[in-house]
């Protein structure tokens, strides 16, 4: 499954670089960090795994919270998971663009909250690379796209999803 989880990364992600895609061998990490906060959507028909997420436990000071992607999941290898974290951190999640808008990212969430609960967790923290922000770059700047993300006002495929969800 891991080889196609990383299938996954590439068709959801490809502008992305080799170096910053997650990969076969951190899946097979993943699952030796921290096996229930990974999650695979499989096809019934087909068996092929569709879309996935990947989550790790974390502690948080909001008020002094500022960090690098990569670097908070350790290069991808989650090696930063505290087993005693009080929050879900997402580290990814994709749906392959073929099967968007077809509910799969909400199921994957609805399983991360649900982990939140049955862990005891405080909640579920994430970043997010604001896909739809090229079509605006000009326009405004990251600050204002994302204000109007928030609001409502503009669209975005990965930030408008967990902002419904809440």
């Amino acid at each position: 499954m891991a080889d196609e989880l990383a299938a996954i990364q590439e068709a959801c992600f490809p502008t992305l670089s080799t170096g910053e895609r997650m990969r076969a061998e951190h899946y097979r990490a993943h699952v030796r960090v921290f096996p229930e906060g990974q999650h695979a959507v499989v096809e019934t028909a087909t068996g092929r795994v569709v879309a996935a997420s990947t989550d790790f436990r974390t502690t948080i000071d909001f008020h002094h919270y500022q960090h690098r992607y990569l670097d908070a999941v350790a290069g991808n290898w989650l090696s930063n998971h505290q087993p005693a974290g009080d929050w879900l951190y997402g580290a990814d999640i994709g749906v392959h663009p073929d099967l968007r808008r077809r509910g799969l990212a909400t199921l994957l969430y609805e399983e991360r909250q649900g982990l939140c609960r049955r862990l005891g967790l405080a909640g579920h923290v994430e970043g997010a690379m604001p896909k739809g922000y090229h079509r605006h770059r000009e326009a405004m700047a990251i600050e204002a796209y994302v204000s109007r993300v928030v609001r409502g006002e503009i669209d975005d495929p990965t930030l408008s999803v967990p902002l419904r969800r809440g």
